[in-house]
């Protein structure tokens, strides 16, 4: 397997959006929605041959990956700084870039292959509010953090409270993408998020009217000091 140029994607490697996707693309990145198009473009060429994403995602980029991560900045205030943990292929960190400009976003991935391919689509895509680290959650905290918090398939709540809430800034929150078993992953969690300054987590959704599935999120504020 080699390595594709990113600045060069070859043509055809990226999946037509349907005309649904298209509606949805339209609303979620608006005037940006080319950026967006090159993005998926990379997914779906040097992202595969990477080994970021398996081939049978390709199908589905736009839909389970590209716009399911990028409404969860919806839940985002004007302006603020988000600490993305466990990037891998730029979800959801690179999405939300995309969608959201007045967003400061700091990608966090441990894999060197992954850093790389990263920084080298972040320079095609011009995205200058992105900012890409290679260390693993814990190494960075104290020295990052931001108003909001990250993640994405990356490990069970129990494990990931300790990896985000400590990035989160008082008064900020964590904003985990779950699938079903969201409410199950809280109830197993709640200690542990309690012992980290966390506050009550509940499941939010993201994307109504715009997403055939929206998008469910476990969001856990974190408590400032008294």
């Amino acid at each position: 397997m080699t390595d594709a140029d990113p600045q060069d994607p070859s043509t055809g490697g990226a999946p037509e959006a349907t005309a649904e996707e298209q509606v949805a693309a339209k609303a979620v990145f608006g005037d940006r929605l080319d950026i967006a198009r090159g993005f998926v473009e990379y997914l779906a060429t040097s992202g595969i041959e990477r080994g970021l994403l398996g081939p049978r995602e390709v199908p589905r980029l736009w839909s389970r990956h590209v716009l399911n991560c990028a409404v969860i900045a919806d839940l985002m205030s004007q302006d603020s700084t988000v600490v993305d943990v466990g990037s891998g292929a730029g979800l959801p960190g690179l999405a939300i870039a995309i969608a959201r400009p007045d967003l400061q976003l700091h990608l966090v991935e441990p894999l060197e292959r992954r850093v790389i391919w990263l920084s080298e689509v972040v320079e095609a895509l011009a995205l200058g509010n992105v900012t890409v680290h290679r260390a693993r959650a814990e190494q960075v905290i104290g020295t990052l953090s931001g108003d909001y918090v990250t993640a994405r398939a990356v490990s069970a709540l129990t494990t990931l409270a300790g990896w985000t809430l400590p990035l989160a800034v008082p008064g900020g929150e964590v904003l985990a993408i779950k699938g079903r078993s969201a409410g199950e992953e809280i109830e197993k969690a709640r200690k542990v998020i309690r012992k980290l300054g966390g506050g009550t987590p509940e499941v939010v959704t993201a994307g109504q009217g715009v997403l055939q599935e929206p998008t469910t999120v476990v969001r856990i504020p974190v408590r400032s000091p008294a």
